[in-house]
């Protein structure tokens, strides 16, 4: 394997036409940059130079590892440069997924933030409930996801998880059934239910179970929006979290608190630590997540 300090030594001497050149170009003494060409030749099994007078010249397999030498050190500029930039947050590209409601709630908020703190990062976004995020994050198609989930739902294996709020749960009646005082979910054991993702709907079964009934589930959407537009039409009641009522509430549903919640969280694929630009785009989520709603 050929060394960098000597292919460097013999393209300073390419571009400058003589070894003590070279060796103030370099900030070597003179007897160093000979001793680098001398052991290229070695490694290389080639002769690179050839004495003129009290000058050297370049053979031309010299001069062809020479330019082929410009390049690689080029190239090995630009990439430490890129990684300089990187590390330092001047630039770099972070391919992030958030689920529907996080996506229209969290995510321009963090944006705004990392517009002005790191104006160099790029970010890539797209739209996926947690179990497409999480074989996003397998497949190394995304650097971070948002993701949420419900008590004592377990995390796939090798899915590192960092907390960053707890998301409250809301029943969701039509304006003209809301309930009075406290919610009981056994009040709504004979109306239709309209649920969202698996997850969700697992949810609202473990709810329903603790208030003695099973659901009758009548319509099922991933769309919030549609959800209470369902509920808001008449057709049953649902459970929803906060971010999708922060994102939209039908001028037509009530919210109800309940005495539930789920976890939003950030999600990486295996364990710390994190590229600084990862970290950047994690660090501006959870600061716009404490914020007051």
């Amino acid at each position: 394997m050929i060394d960098l300090r000597r292919l460097e030594a013999l393209v300073a001497v390419h571009r400058t036409g003589s070894v003590s050149a070279a060796a103030v170009a370099l900030h070597y003494g003179q007897p160093t940059i000979s001793h680098h060409l001398r052991r290229l030749e070695a490694e290389t099994g080639a002769v690179l130079l050839q004495r003129v007078g009290r000058g050297v010249r370049l053979t031309p397999e010299g001069e062809r590892l020479a330019r082929r030498g410009e390049e690689i050190l080029g190239l090995l500029a630009r990439a430490e440069a890129e990684l300089a930039a990187a590390t330092s947050l001047q630039s770099g590209r972070v391919r992030l997924a958030a689920f529907p409601s996080g996506a229209a709630t969290l995510v321009p908020d963090a944006l705004a933030l990392l517009a002005t703190r790191h104006p160099g990062l790029e970010l890539d976004l797209v739209e996926a409930e947690p179990p497409e995020a999480h074989e996003l994050l397998r497949a190394g198609d995304i650097d971070l996801a948002l993701t949420f989930a419900y008590p004592d739902q377990p995390e796939p294996e090798q899915i590192t998880v960092v907390p960053v709020i707890d998301d409250p749960l809301y029943l969701v009646t039509p304006a003209d059934r809301a309930p009075d005082g406290s919610v009981d979910l056994s009040d709504y054991a004979a109306t239709g239910w309209i649920t969202g993702c698996e997850r969700c709907r697992r949810e609202l079964l473990s709810l329903c179970a603790e208030a003695g009934f099973t659901p009758a589930i009548t319509f099922a959407s991933d769309d919030y929006v549609a959800v209470q537009s369902l509920v808001a039409s008449g057709l049953g009641v649902s459970v929803l979290p906060g971010l999708a009522l922060r994102a939209h509430q039908h001028r037509d549903v009530v919210r109800r608190p309940l005495a539930a919640h789920r976890r939003v969280q950030l999600s990486t694929y295996g364990a710390p630590p994190r590229p600084a630009a990862v970290d950047a785009v994690a660090a501006a989520l959870s600061e716009v997540a404490g914020r007051p709603a």
